[in-house]
């Protein structure tokens, strides 16, 4: 049995996640909230939030037991890219892109 939680378009580059999402794959999901809430990076406001879903769905959805709960499986994939332009000098303009991230958490009980 597992347990779900999906976090699509939000915007903050698929790297930064990355990053906030190798610290706490495997690991069960309280010392995870613990992880996420002393690591100062943007992208831990998002995936603590996701992972607070992923545990209410294991606990309402699934009668899973909470205290057993682990991360069994996270990625980020690159959502749409926001495409804006910067003017540069001598009537130039360079391309800025503002990526968004779509974030899959899931839990397992462990055995």
């Amino acid at each position: 049995m597992e347990a779900r939680a999906y976090l699509k378009y939000a915007r903050i580059s698929p790297r930064k996640v990355q990053i906030v999402l190798d610290l706490i794959r495997n690991k069960p999901a309280d010392v995870a909230m613990a992880i996420l809430r002393n690591t100062p990076k943007a992208a831990s406001e998002y995936l603590i939030k996701l992972l607070k879903s992923a545990i209410a769905n294991a606990e309402n959805n699934h009668n899973m037991d909470v205290s057993r709960l682990y991360v069994a499986e996270c990625f980020v994939s690159p959502g749409p890219i926001l495409k804006r332009i910067r003017p540069r000098a001598q009537g130039r303009a360079y391309r800025i892109e503002k990526k968004s991230s779509h974030v899959t958490l899931v839990l397992k009980e462990k055995e």
